[in-house]
């Protein structure tokens, strides 16, 4: 064989048999084929879990309402504020308010245009994130209110007055101003919360669980239930907690000592039903938590509340403490409370010095009369112990 200039030519390669190179060439262009589609589909697979996660996280991190007005008005009062701690332990005023304005709070009463703060919880995390104390506020409890800013500009005089007068004359940054001047604890965050939020945050659980001992029925909580152990879910859930007529003996503290129980448990639920690392179960709570929430600025992000969320996780549920502050009836009115001394200074202080303070349910304390001491304590360096309870027990304990 030649070319065409008469060069003689390689010779053709040799025929193949039937299959043989063709057989080994084949799988392999599969196997390429398959994997440039599995790397492909991979890759889609990512970007779309990428795109969904941020979708989720932009809209969590758009539910959160921030409270810039606060900040301003606190930062105008900076000088006379306590100081900032020196350590990693933070402080957090929970305030649920009693508006009736909104999408689902119109039926618990005629919005006059005012809110006064329902329930107000001092929460102190210790440093290292070792316990969570969780003290509440009494409405009625007589303080010193500062003069304030109103929301039409005007401003109130200083005042000695209840204290849940502190939110409907100047908002959370008076409520925020009158609890500093009370404790002398400086507050680095707030969340307010309203009736219809409380509601979603139970029902994104699941309900919480309570016992009661004889039924209920009080028409103003709208809160109708029959004796022994149930689930409770958003409607009911609130009625429980804001009802003090037909429960117990209808005083405000009872009604507190109920709202610790009920914050206990659903603590408690949150925490051993996997809810925080479950993503199924972990995002619609966190839907219904940073929807109903108005937070101030240094708090008002998914990643500060996960980073908040994450700290909680870690404390154990028996380090998680609950009580009232302690108090008694005011002694010009018995409507009203006022702070017993020095019981109360005690424990401000060992929030404000970030030491450890021990609660302990009233059945156990000394004296089994039914009237515990605010208070006890063994020696000058003992830690105080003060009525409560911890996130360890349920509501039907």
């Amino acid at each position: 064989m030649t070319d065409r200039a008469g060069t003689p030519a390689e010779p053709d390669p040799p025929a193949a048999e039937d299959g043989a190179p063709d057989a080994q060439e084949e799988p392999r262009r599969r196997r390429r084929h398959w994997l440039r589609w599995t790397a492909l589909g991979c890759s889609v697979v990512v970007l779309a879990a990428a795109g969904v996660g941020w979708w989720f996280y932009r809209k969590l991190d758009d539910n959160i309402t921030t409270d810039t007005t606060a900040a301003a008005e606190l930062q105008r009062y900076e000088k006379e504020r306590p100081p900032a701690g020196t350590t990693s332990a933070r402080n957090i005023l929970l305030i649920g308010s009693d508006t009736r304005a909104g999408e689902g709070n119109r039926k618990y009463g005629r919005d006059q245009g005012t809110q006064r703060s329902d329930t107000t919880i001092l929460l102190h995390l210790a440093a290292g994130r070792a316990s969570a104390t969780a003290v509440s506020l009494p409405r009625d409890l007589m303080v010193t209110i500062p003069s304030c800013r109103k929301a039409d500009g005007t401003r109130t005089r200083e005042q000695f007055a209840q204290f849940n007068w502190a939110f409907e004359f100047g908002g959370t940054a008076c409520t925020i101003r009158t609890v500093e001047k009370l404790t002398a604890i400086r507050i680095d965050h707030h969340m307010v919360i309203d009736f219809r939020g409380f509601k979603k945050m139970v029902d994104a659980v699941d309900g919480v669980e309570v016992c009661l001992k004889e039924p209920v029925d009080d028409r103003d909580a709208k809160l109708k239930l029959p004796a022994g152990r149930q689930t409770l879910h958003g409607e009911q859930a609130l009625g429980f907690v804001r009802a003090r007529k037909s429960i117990g003996n209808g005083s405000d503290t009872e009604r507190m000592d109920r709202q610790q129980q009920f914050l206990g448990a659903l603590v408690n639920k949150v925490q051993s039903d996997g809810v925080l690392l479950n993503p199924t179960k972990l995002y619609p709570v966190l839907d219904a938590a940073t929807k109903a929430i108005t937070t101030d600025p240094g708090l008002d992000s998914l990643r500060d509340l996960y980073d908040l969320a994450r700290a909680m996780r870690s404390i154990p549920t028996d380090k998680v403490q609950f009580l009232t502050v302690p108090r008694r009836s005011y002694r010009y009115d018995a409507n009203r409370d006022e702070l017993v001394q020095p019981a109360a200074n005690d424990l401000f202080r060992q929030l404000r010095e970030d030491k450890p303070v021990l609660v302990t349910p009233e059945s156990e304390k000394k004296g089994g009369d039914g009237k515990p001491d605010d208070t006890e304590t063994t020696g000058p360096s003992a830690t105080p112990t003060f009525t409560g309870r911890n996130a360890a027990e349920g509501v039907c304990e």
